[in-house]
């Protein structure tokens, strides 16, 4: 009998059908430290804990991507193994601040399928939720995958494609216990601009860049114990490159925002994500963002802030898609998000 696992294949997967993935993870400090090594981080409330204090949290909780990756990670050998390509997300909420010392693990429902017309490969949907030692929700998401199939022969299952909402009402985030703004330290968060300085339609260019080492990369992807091939392995692709993870783009986008966003301390909701293009070690990311919404809270103090986030390996500043609407070739990804930000 087989003792080693070579991932699941698209025939595989069923809609209703429930993953438990292994292996807990217990974050500590160095997960954070690693993470604000390989990307340029620094928003204020992941940095301080007097910060963090200040805005009416026990103390600084574990950056939102770090919760994210981890909960991804877990995700990879039971959804991914053997995907062609992680397509997208939608409906993302973080439910709850990660602190020092929690386990998370992740579970995940099948939610939809759908075979290529090539009968080659197929898009698997799946809502990943992921808990805490306590059994406590974290953050949930909706992803789509391109997935291989063992047999072509296979007959293609019934094509059920969920129905995924465009955004997330402001109402549907979640807001952090105690999170309060009305006494926020710009000074020491690093910019001045507040909720009310930004417009709608507003895009800004977050002018630095960052190259993509190799070796950086897989560094990264390790962290988060993913565990796909592409990332790793030259064979896996037809041109003999490793793929960067697409979370990886993500962080790094997040971090460049930094430049002109700096007070949009927290990310609250995922609307949604495209990895519109792949990123290759030696590719220089930049990014931009627009503002393409705003709403107030209930907690003191705190906005919420609606905002697309574009990573880019050159071409013009704000430019998304050609003429024909696809995304043009140096766009690798376009993701809409919510983040919290003092009024």
């Amino acid at each position: 009998m087989a003792k080693t696992n070579s991932g699941r294949f698209f025939e595989d997967y069923r809609v209703g059908q429930t993953l438990h993935h292994a292996v807990p993870r217990t974050v500590k400090m160095g997960e954070r430290a690693l993470y604000h090594m390989l990307y340029p981080a620094r928003h204020a409330l992941y940095s301080s804990d007097q910060f963090a204090q200040s805005c009416g949290l026990p103390f600084s909780p574990m950056d939102d991507l770090i919760a994210f990756h981890i909960v991804f990670g877990k995700t990879v050998p039971d959804v991914s193994l053997n995907a062609v390509a992680n397509l997208g997300y939608a409906q993302g909420r973080w439910l709850a601040p990660v602190w020092p010392g929690d386990t998370l693990r992740s579970q995940s429902e099948v939610i939809g399928l759908k075979q290529n017309s090539n009968g080659k490969t197929g898009v698997v949907y799946v809502r990943t939720t992921g808990l805490n030692q306590n059994d406590e929700a974290v953050m949930e998401y909706v992803r789509w995958v391109m997935v291989r199939k063992r047999d072509v022969d296979a007959p293609a299952p019934e094509t059920v494609v969920p129905d995924l909402p465009k955004a997330l009402d402001a109402g549907q985030l979640v807001i952090p216990e105690g999170l309060d703004f009305t006494n926020y330290d710009f000074t020491l968060a690093g910019e001045p601009h507040r909720w009310g300085d930004y417009e709608i339609g507003e895009k800004i260019d977050h002018v630095d860049g960052v190259t993509v080492e190799e070796a950086e990369h897989m560094m990264a992807t390790r962290l988060w114990q993913n565990t796909a091939k592409v990332h790793f392995d030259t064979s896996a692709r037809p041109d003999g490159t490793r793929l960067i993870y697409g979370g990886h783009v993500i962080s790094m986008a997040r971090a460049l925002s930094f430049n002109g966003l700096a007070n949009a301390q927290m990310i609250a909701g995922l609307n949604g994500g495209a990895h519109a293009n792949p990123c290759l070690a030696g590719d220089t990311i930049r990014a931009w963002s627009e503002v393409l919404d705003k709403a107030e809270t209930d907690a003191p103090g705190v906005g919420a802030i609606r905002l697309r986030l574009v990573a880019t390996k050159g071409g013009d500043a704000f430019a998304l898609r050609g003429e024909d609407g696809k995304y043009l070739p140096e766009v690798l990804l376009d993701l809409d998000y919510w983040a919290l930000m003092p009024l």
